[in-house]
């Protein structure tokens, strides 16, 4: 059984088509912001899926209505993706090193949202990229997704390095909690539901 998903959302603001595989695959990206197409990919790569991004939208004025509307998509494709979620290991952990950087994340495919972001940054930009708008990305993502996931930021002083540590680290921690395993009948839960 094919688990996969695709997502089109279009307002004023932005354009965003995406489609996922949790099987794997190619992994192509264009948002029109080289630094966030970057995080993308890293994400998916780490995570194991296929991922085929096309957004544009009025980054003339500001990248936060395309970032989120990315976010709002991707979690809605990956949460078609994993449908009932029945037979899927439900939780992901991963610790991540970038040179200086270490992150970590924790993940819970309940179809509960919560997210705890607690990373420090300093103020800015990356690559054109304001680093503020990683979280406004994962808050997006993970509502859409209809999981509880735990983002931290062990410690690091690189900008890029700190990003680049969390993207890979949600990508696979994501990656093991949606891993389908023939013990697991139904949804990991002794509700009988996620």
């Amino acid at each position: 059984m094919a688990r996969t998903g695709s997502i089109r959302r279009e307002t004023t603001e932005t354009r965003v088509a995406v489609t996922v595989g949790l099987e794997g695959g190619p992994i192509q990206v264009s948002t029109t912001i080289p630094f966030f197409d970057h995080m993308l990919t890293l994400l998916a790569k780490h995570g194991l899926f296929s991922l085929q991004i096309e957004a544009s939208g009025d980054t003339d004025i500001d990248l936060h209505h395309t970032v989120e509307d990315v976010g709002i998509t991707l979690g809605q494709a990956l949460r078609q993706a994993l449908g009932d979620r029945a037979g899927i290991r439900r939780y992901g952990q991963a610790g991540v090193p970038m040179d200086e950087a270490l992150a970590s994340v924790h993940i819970d495919l309940v179809t509960r949202p919560y997210l705890v972001y607690n990373v420090s940054t300093i103020p800015g930009q990356m690559g054109g990229f304001d680093i503020d708008l990683a979280e406004q990305f994962f808050r997006a993502l993970v509502t859409n997704l209809q999981a509880t996931v735990h983002l931290s930021l062990n410690y690091g002083s690189n900008q890029h390095h700190i990003l680049e540590a969390l993207f890979k680290a949600f990508g696979r921690a994501f990656g093991e909690a949606a891993t389908a395993d023939a013990r697991i009948a139904g949804p990991l839960s002794t509700k009988g539901v996620l």
